[in-house]
């Protein structure tokens, strides 16, 4: 994984190789789309973008916290924050990627890797607890003494 950030700059660097503006209105494209989404969300509304994600406002209502350091009470105000959801086809994108990683990491090769993604997952299998153990002797043994 990269510890590389996403900058405004990187997002007009793609604009312009990508669709071949010029730098300065790739910049104010960039801005556009980026204003649009933060006075929508200022406004409280829903960003949905399909195959990315959903952006949303989550409203925190007031609540005591603890200072970790001295343990004393402290109020914390309500607020806004904000949340992403992202899409099941960004997930699924996040997941490949981060298999296809894996594998180059372990020397593989991306075919070996696209089966397996492809391929059906299996459940876990179901472990016994110490409570179904003691009610499956419970049984058997209520079986054998005949009531």
């Amino acid at each position: 994984m990269s510890d590389k950030t996403l900058t405004r700059a990187d997002l007009v660097e793609a604009v312009v190789s990508k669709v071949g503006l010029p730098r300065h209105e790739a910049a104010e494209l960039v801005e556009t789309v980026l204003q649009e989404l933060s006075s929508t969300l200022a406004r409280g509304e829903q960003v949905k973008l399909s195959s990315f994600g959903s952006f949303g406002i989550r409203e925190k209502r007031q609540r005591i916290g603890r200072n970790p350091k001295t343990g004393k009470e402290v109020p914390i105000t309500p607020r806004r924050v904000l949340i992403f959801r992202a899409s099941n086809i960004m997930k699924k994108r996040i997941d490949e990627n981060i298999k296809a990683d894996r594998a180059k990491a372990n020397g593989k090769s991306k075919a070996k890797t696209a089966s397996k993604v492809s391929g059906r997952v299996k459940s876990p299998a179901k472990k016994t607890t110490s409570r179904t153990r003691s009610k499956k002797k419970a049984t058997s043994s209520s079986k054998s003494t005949g009531k």
